[in-house]
């Protein structure tokens, strides 16, 4: 059954990305989607475990408050690189990601990717190496905020 959930996801997403139908590109769309339908099968067959599509309150609660951080960091990214250049130092330091699930750590990588003026360059156990534009981002993911609020919503016992 979530072969076919994933068809329809799939399908919609192509459709939105492509913006045109016609048949041509309908039938690259169908092929794509067909590809990636026998991928995910064997992907199943391999692990022994389907992967289900979740529609969890815990994305809800995630994606806004992700949203919110990148809207923050954006604006101090560009206050930085509008201002003196003198105000960028670049820094790179190891965040801790020990109080975040073994299965939620690659997750807080990309949340520390995808929020401006950060990157995320390594993850090994329970250390990512992190590369900031300024010494001041990497300070604020020494805090921890990120960390719990990953923690908090995709922790094991929730």
């Amino acid at each position: 059954m979530h072969i076919v959930k994933w068809a329809a996801v799939l399908a919609i997403f192509w459709l939105l990305l492509s913006g045109f139908i016609e048949p041509l590109l309908l039938s690259f769309g169908v092929i794509s989607v067909v590809a990636v339908l026998v991928v995910l099968k064997r992907m199943d067959e391999v692990e022994h475990e389907s992967s289900q599509i979740s529609t969890s309150l815990r994305l809800i609660r995630y994606l806004p408050w992700l949203i919110g951080q990148i809207i923050s960091s954006s604006i101090h990214v560009t206050k930085l690189i509008w201002g003196s250049p003198d105000k960028v130092s670049p820094a790179i330091a190891k965040i801790s990601s020990k109080d975040v699930p073994l299965s939620s750590r690659v997750l807080y990588a990309n949340s520390i990717t995808l929020t401006p003026g950060t990157l995320s360059v390594d993850l090994e156990e329970d250390e990512i190496t992190v590369h900031a534009l300024h010494k001041s981002s990497i300070d604020e993911l020494k805090q921890g905020e990120m960390e719990r609020k990953i923690a908090g919503i995709w922790g094991e016992n929730k």
